[in-house]
């Protein structure tokens, strides 16, 4: 059976993100400062040549797809990483920490950006905060672990630029903010997922003794012009 989840990004900008939505009717794409992921209705010449006319001049846009091999003319192929996509319907409480969870907000984008530069969880943009609900740990004023929301193919809610400072790793901040954004979006009446690269085994291994479960193996295509 289908999934909204097959075409996550697709569906999320006709629903969840709908108002952040750039685009037509077969192509849409969110504002590049917020998040580089494209969606098209369907994975054909005409709408891939359409998205390549329409979307701004950037380094690299990302697409999300169910094969790898794929092609994607006009555009080139950089490089394509294998993800899988995870979800939890029953969430599995987890030992974790128990620090003060701050809510993020435009004063602290400057410390997002450089934690997610070196921690690397995935792309994170200037205005990826807009898409809500990030939270963070501090050790002072240094933030140290955050969290937060992305791809909302409604009701599935993505869980996001989960990173912790390599020298806060062990702690168990990343379970801490996975289970708040669980309990947040599960009494929202939403779905938790989210996607993580099949070679990244720790982080896997963490999110299974959630209660995640892998539903598919997709690739997240980067492309440019």
């Amino acid at each position: 059976m289908k999934s909204l989840l097959d075409n996550a990004v697709w569906n999320a900008l006709n629903s969840g993100n709908k108002d952040l939505a750039k685009g037509n009717e077969n192509v849409k794409y969110y504002p590049i400062d917020i998040a580089p992921f494209t969606g098209l209705r369907e994975n054909t010449a005409e709408n891939l040549q359409t998205l390549y006319e329409i979307t701004p001049n950037v380094d690299e846009v990302f697409s999300v797809n169910t094969a790898s091999e794929m092609d994607i003319k006009p555009w080139t192929l950089l490089r394509s990483i294998p993800c899988f996509q995870m979800v939890c319907e029953n969430p599995i409480q987890h030992k974790s920490s128990t620090e003060p969870l701050v809510a993020l907000s435009d004063e602290h984008i400057p410390q997002m950006l450089a934690l997610t530069k070196l921690t690397n969880p995935g792309p994170f943009r200037q205005r990826t905060i807009d898409l809500g609900h990030y939270q963070g740990i501090f050790d002072g004023d240094r933030l140290v672990a955050m969290a937060g929301q992305r791809i909302y193919a409604t009701p599935y809610a993505e869980i996001s630029a989960v990173c912790t400072h390599p020298d806060y790793a062990g702690r168990g901040y990343a379970a801490q903010l996975i289970m708040n954004q669980i309990d947040r979006i599960r009494q929202a009446g939403d779905i938790p997922y989210l996607h993580v690269a099949t070679f990244n085994h720790r982080a896997i291994k963490l999110y299974e003794s959630m209660g995640f479960t892998t539903r598919a193996e997709l690739y997240v295509n980067f492309m440019k012009k």
